[in-house]
C-alpha cells in the first residue's frame, strides 16, 4: 500500500496553519492557566491513621468550596499533602483539618500549614522557556550536521509547531498548566524529534538510491516505507499514556494528558509537517549529494 501523503501536502499546510494561528491567538488572549507552582498559594500537610482515598479527600475539600485543590500523597500513603489557590490565613489549617474531619468520622492531623511564594516557580518558569528555545537551538544544529541545513529547518519548525499547539490547547481549554505539564513538553520535543530523524534519514538514503525519482513522490515513498514503524511506536507508546492518564492519579493527570497530545501532534508532523517543509524548500539530491570533483587532466603527452 502506497499512501499518496503528499498529495494532501496544500490541505495539511492550511489545517497546520489554522492550529498554529488559533493556539496563538489563544495564548495571546487567554494565556496558561498556570498551576500552584507557577502562581504560589497556600500548602497544608496532613496524617492520617488510615491511609485515605485521595478522591475522598479531593470531594470533602471541593464540598467545602476550597479553589484550585491539589491532593498528592507525601512520603507514605498516611500523609497527605494539600495545595490550593485560597489566600492563606493563620487559621486556614484548622479550617481545612475540620474538613477533612468529616464531622469527626476521619482520625487526622494537621502536620504543617503555611504559604507557598510563587518566586521559585516563575523562575522555573523562565528557565524551562529558555531551556526549550536551546533544545531547539541544538536540535537545529545537530540535524544540520548530521543531515543538511534544509532539514534542520524543516525538523525545528516542526517541532516548534508542535510545541506551540499543545500550549494552545491547554490555553484553548484551560488545562492547568504546572510543572510536570512543562516537563511534558520538553519530553514532547525529545519524542517528536525522534520520529521526524527517522523519516529524515529515510529520505536521504532514497535520495542517493532513487537517483531519477522526482522529490515528491520520493518523499511519499520514504514515509510510507517508515510508516510501520512511526505506527506501532505511536501506538505503544499511547497505550501506556492512557493508561497514566486514566489511571495515574491526579498528580499526573495533567502530565500524561500533555503527553498525548504531544505524541499525536508530533506524530501528525513527523508525517506531514516536516516533509512537506521539505518540498517548500526544493530539497534536491544536489543537495545532500556533493557534485562529483573534476578529474585533473594529465598535462603529460
Amino acid at each position: 500500500m502506497n499512501i499518496q501523503f503528499m498529495a494532501m501536502r496544500k490541505i495539511v499546510a492550511m489545517f497546520s496553519m489554522a492550529l498554529v494561528l488559533i493556539s496563538l491567538g489563544s495564548l495571546a488572549v487567554k494565556g496558561l492557566k498556570f498551576g500552584l507552582d507557577f502562581t504560589g498559594g497556600s500548602l497544608i500537610e496532613v496524617q492520617y491513621s488510615v491511609a485515605p482515598q485521595l478522591d475522598d479527600v479531593r470531594t470533602l475539600l471541593a464540598d467545602g468550596d476550597y479553589s484550585d485543590v491539589t491532593v498528592q500523597n507525601f512520603g507514605s500513603s498516611t500523609d497527605v499533602v494539600v495545595r490550593m489557590g485560597n489566600a492563606y490565613t493563620p487559621t486556614l489549617g484548622d479550617e481545612v483539618l475540620s474538613t477533612l474531619r468529616n464531622n469527626g468520622d476521619v482520625d487526622v492531623e494537621l502536620m504543617r500549614s503555611e504559604y507557598v511564594g510563587g518566586q521559585v516557580g516563575e523562575e522555573l518558569r523562565e528557565q524551562g522557556g529558555l531551556g526549550m528555545l536551546l533544545a531547539l537551538v541544538i536540535v537545529m544544529v545537530y540535524v544540520a550536521v548530521r543531515f543538511q541545513f534544509k532539514f534542520s529547518v524543516a525538523s525545528v519548525v516542526a517541532l516548534a509547531h508542535d510545541v506551540i499547539i499543545t500550549l494552545g490547547i491547554f490555553s484553548l481549554f484551560d488545562f492547568e498548566f504546572d510543572l510536570t505539564v512543562l516537563a511534558a513538553i520538553l519530553a514532547v520535543i525529545g519524542y517528536s524529534l525522534n520520529d521526524t530523524i527517522v523519516v529524515c534519514d529515510r529520505i536521504r538514503e532514497n535520495f542517493r538510491i532513487m537517483r531519477d525519482t522526482p522529490p515528491t513522490e520520493l518523499i511519499n515513498d520514504s514515509i510510507n516505507q517508515t510508516l510501520d514503524r512511526t505506527i506501532i511506536t505511536s501506538m505503544t507508546t499511547l497505550f501506556v499514556l492512557l493508561v497514566l492518564f486514566f489511571y495515574g492519579g491526579e498528580s499526573i493527570h495533567n502530565f500524561s494528558l500533555a503527553l498525548l497530545i504531544g505524541v499525536l501532534i508530533g506524530t501528525y508532523s513527523s508525517v506531514f509537517v516536516a516533509a512537506n517543509l521539505l518540498l517548500a524548500q526544493n530539497i534536491t539530491r544536489e543537495d545532500l549529494v556533493p557534485a562529483p570533483k573534476e578529474e585533473l587532466e594529465d598535462d603529460m603527452p
